[in-house]
């Protein structure tokens, strides 16, 4: 089901016909570096990912992290969407792209589609967004979008000290 379209992408409900790419995506040097390994290798285990994941979020809150594909060739490049981390007290947006599609403002379309999807359709004021420190990028795409940095914190079992950011749409 397509959620959202704009000049270049298309935004769509993932499905469990998206595991090969979801398997390319989760195992992306820029996913295994600043978000971490899933420990997810197989299309088998991409699939389950995504049941667990995405899909079971459209059921339960609404929403969730939508497959992103370009409008000109159908191709699968990133994930952009929302998620309701229990450890939150607002829907997270969070974003991610293949290697190839990197830099070419993907992103801040992706992500800027989404926002106004947040306001307009789902009728969220606030969001949340989380990130590594060290990704730089991540970090100034949250700033373009008109995020404010909250704070730093360990959100995580494993320690991981994240950049919180919020934003009022």
């Amino acid at each position: 089901m397509i959620i959202l379209e704009t000049t270049r992408l298309i935004l769509r409900e993932a499905n469990i016909a998206d595991a090969e790419f979801m398997l390319a995506l989760l195992n992306s040097p820029g996913w295994l570096k600043y978000i971490g390994d899933r420990n997810v290798h197989t299309i088998a285990e991409a699939a389950a990912y995504l049941e667990n994941g995405a899909i079971k979020s459209y059921r339960e809150n609404g929403f969730g992290l939508y497959t992103v594909a370009e409008k000109a060739s159908q191709k699968c490049i990133g994930s952009c969407g929302f998620i309701k981390r229990p450890e939150l007290e607002l829907p997270d947006l969070g974003f991610a792209f293949l290697p190839d599609y990197l830099g070419k403002g993907y992103g801040f379309e992706a992500a800027n589609a989404c926002i106004d999807f947040a306001k307009n359709k789902l009728k969220i004021n606030e969001l949340l967004a989380i990130v590594n420190p060290e990704n730089e990028p991540s970090n100034g795409l949250l700033v373009k979008l008109g995020f404010e940095l909250l704070k730093k914190e360990v959100v995580y079992e494993n320690g991981t000290e994240l950049n919180i950011y919020k934003i009022g749409i």
